[in-house]
This record gives structure tokens, C-alpha cells and sequence, in this order.
């Protein structure tokens, strides 16, 4: 592994890249870039999957978000979905100027919103060749409607106005508000991934020090306002695999996406008994994604 920085823009990015244990630099390799959940950080389930993906003969790029983790970005702690996808597109620019990489056999694989970033950007990067996700989320979906699709309409509307008053407040000099990506303290009438989210970010299980688990309040709308499989019946025709565990909570993004695409070449893999974030660090589980992912970007890139 190596760690790299690559641009975006007026900002650098922090990655690590994962190369194959018989790694020759004048050989040409297949690569995949990996987006990590929201508030994940490089060294958390990207590293996981990138070591084990580059034990298969595959090179992998992991790397912080902007504004979040080592990557550079103001202001601190926002996530915004477009730039989430501009992310992906710069760690594919710096791909292709490294002279041991195949371009023309480029894939991208996302965990949690990662892998709705990763195929909302496969539609117009057709640099692309094929595209993975892990426990798959819809996050414009997620933050809209709650994980089950019962948040109204209404309470939406009152949120985004909440956001918007705090733009507001921050414009005339308040200080700005942070959410938390997972919930720091658990309640019995929480989901099973978001108990789980916190078992694995906020415990010595999967806890970063980068990963600050600080979300800026006013990403909420950026995020609100995110159709990230907009498009998809039209514009995803590249080869495509979604992971998901045969428990988790949000197997309803994976199953509608899978629906909804285009391509001839796509697969739905069932993982039995796992949950959505079991697929982060189980390692039962996370061998059985791997194997399925490298066999599935062996085959189409």
C-alpha cells in the first residue's frame, strides 16, 4: 500500500492505494476506485475491501471525501453529494496518470452511499467500465424519507426550512450547527443499522480518529435535494453488481436500482443472515463480498 494525494479543483485529496502482492510497475493492471459511506474515512471498510480486492490481482484507491478526513476541502465536516461524485471522477483522473494502470479497465465500487455515489457517477463517466455496490443506500432517498420511507412530505418541508433559517443565521454571523452521521448514544426505538452503524463507528471495532462522526447541518438540503438513480434506465449500461445481506434494512435500495437499470450484464448477490453494516467488517461476510466483487471486475473490466 502506498499513500498518495491526487487534485480536485483548488483542493488535494488524501488516498491509499492497494496493489497486488507480485506488484510490477511496468506491468498494466486493472483498478477500482472505492467511495466510502458518509463520515467513513479511508482506513476504515475502504482499506478493508482494498487490501482484499488487491490480494485478488486487483489495484484499489481508497480516499477521504472532501472536506472530510485527511482530504482537503472548506468548509470542514460538509457533505454534498455532487462533489461526493466529483471525488470519484478526480480519483479516476489520477488513475490515469499512473503508468502501471489499465484505462480502459477502470471500475468503481461504493459502500452505504458510496455505492449510490459510485453508480450515480458511472452514468456519466463512462471511464467506467463497470461498477459494484456494498450494502448499497439511496442518501438523498435516506435523509428525504428515513430509512423506511415513512417521513412525510410535510416534515420534510419543515426540515429544509430549518436548514434554510440556519443558512440564514450563519450569513449574519452565528456559529454553524454539526449533526452526527451515526447516533453517538443508542435508544431501544433506533433501527438495527443505525445500532449497529454506532457499534462499528463509535467503538474500538471500527473507530478512526478522521472519522469525527461531524456532519454540517446545512448538507442536509444539498443532500434532500440528491436524485441519485435519476437517470439510470437511461444511462447505466455498464456491467453491474449489488451486494446486500439477506437483513439488512436497506436491501429495498438495492433491489429498486437493480430493477430500474438498463444494462443486460447486472447481478443482485444475497449474502444470507448478514445485516447492512455486517458487510463493513465481518469477516465471513466481508470474504464472501470480496470474492464475488473480484470475480465480477476480473470478468467485466
Amino acid at each position: 500500500m502506498k499513500k498518495v494525494t491526487f487534485k480536485n479543483n483548488q483542493h488535494k485529496m488524501a488516498g491509499i492505494i492497494f496493489f497486488p502482492g507480485n506488484f510490477k510497475e511496468n506491468k498494466k493492471y486493472p483498478a477500482i476506485v472505492i467511495s466510502s459511506p458518509a463520515g467513513a474515512v479511508k482506513e476504515q471498510s475502504p482499506s478493508l475491501y482494498g487490501r482484499k480486492l488487491a490480494d485478488k490481482g486487483l489495484i484499489a484507491l481508497a480516499f477521504d471525501t472532501s472536506h472530510q478526513g485527511e482530504s482537503g476541502g472548506e468548509p470542514r465536516n460538509l457533505e454534498n453529494p455532487t462533489e461526493r461524485v466529483e471525488d470519484i471522477k478526480c480519483a479516476i483522473d489520477y488513475l490515469t496518470t499512473l503508468p502501471y494502470i489499465d484505462t480502459e479497465r477502470i471500475g468503481a465500487f461504493g459502500l452505504c452511499s458510496g455505492g449510490g455515489y459510485a453508480f450515480n457517477t458511472a452514468m456519466a463517466d463512462r471511464r467506467i467500465k463497470a461498477v459494484a455496490g456494498v450494502s448499497l443506500s439511496d442518501p438523498g432517498a435516506w435523509i428525504r424519507e428515513g430509512i423506511d420511507g415513512n417521513i412525510s412530505v410535510e416534515n420534510q418541508i419543515k426540515f429544509l426550512a430549518e436548514v434554510s433559517n440556519q443558512r440564514t443565521l450563519e450569513a449574519n454571523g452565528a456559529a454553524p450547527i454539526y449533526g452526527e452521521f451515526v447516533p453517538e448514544n443508542i435508544t431501544d426505538d433506533m433501527s438495527v443499522t443505525l445500532k449497529e452503524a454506532h457499534d462499528y463507528y463509535r467503538t474500538p471495532r471500527g473507530q478512526y480518529p478522521t472519522s469525527e462522526n461531524k456532519v454540517l447541518m446545512t448538507s442536509i438540503d444539498k443532500i434532500m435535494m440528491f436524485d441519485t438513480f435519476r437517470f439510470v434506465e437511461r444511462f447505466l449500461t455498464q456491467p453491474m453488481l449489488v451486494i446486500v445481506g439477506s437483513k439488512s434494512e436497506t436491501y429495498h435500495y438495492s433491489q429498486d436500482l437493480y430493477e430500474r437499470v438498463a444494462s443486460a450484464k447486472k447481478e443482485l448477490f444475497e449474502i444470507d443472515n448478514a445485516t447492512h453494516v455486517d458487510l463493513y467488517d465481518i469477516t465471513n461476510y466481508v470474504d464472501r463480498a470480496v470474492m464475488k466483487l473480484a470475480d465480477f471486475f476480473n470478468k467485466s473490466l
